[in-house]
């Protein structure tokens, strides 16, 4: 497993899915950063189940076999937290609930491209998000 740095954060689904299909781009070098312990990603058994149960349904079956060893990966190289607390709801999608336990239990940052479900949770519990691009921002500066 790569030595970490010290940047904690939940990597949302759909920054995981863009990582792993489409080439370039702040998703691809946020999976790569990933990949080399550039940072220390949190995953929860319940972002974890969704990772594989998204990619599994909306790749191709070929697609999904190459990319299933490197989400493997991804999860080995993740801390798994413990969700002892809930902060339900947070968000006006119900889908993005888990994210925000994630993030909240590990003291983490959200890394999402769909900050706007993630504002209530921002402004009531102080939960701090970001877009890709300003993670990628923020590595290069660390």
């Amino acid at each position: 497993m790569p030595a970490h740095s010290q940047i904690r954060v939940v990597i949302d689904t759909n920054v995981v899915f863009e990582g792993l299909t489409k080439q370039g781009g702040a998703s691809g070098l946020i999976i790569d950063a990933w990949l080399a312990g550039l940072f220390h990603p949190y995953v929860s058994n319940a972002l974890a189940y969704e990772y594989v149960d998204v990619l599994s349904r909306k790749l191709s079956k070929v697609r999904w076999e190459k990319i299933q060893p490197v989400l493997e990966k991804l999860l080995d190289y993740a801390e798994f937290v413990n969700v002892y607390f809930t902060w339900r709801p947070s968000s006006p999608d119900p889908g993005d609930e888990h994210i925000i336990d994630c993030a909240m239990n590990a003291g983490a940052t959200v890394v999402t491209s769909n900050t706007g479900d993630f504002k209530m949770a921002e402004q009531a519990l102080g939960l701090r998000v970001i877009m890709p691009v300003e993670f990628i921002v923020q590595l290069v500066n660390s």
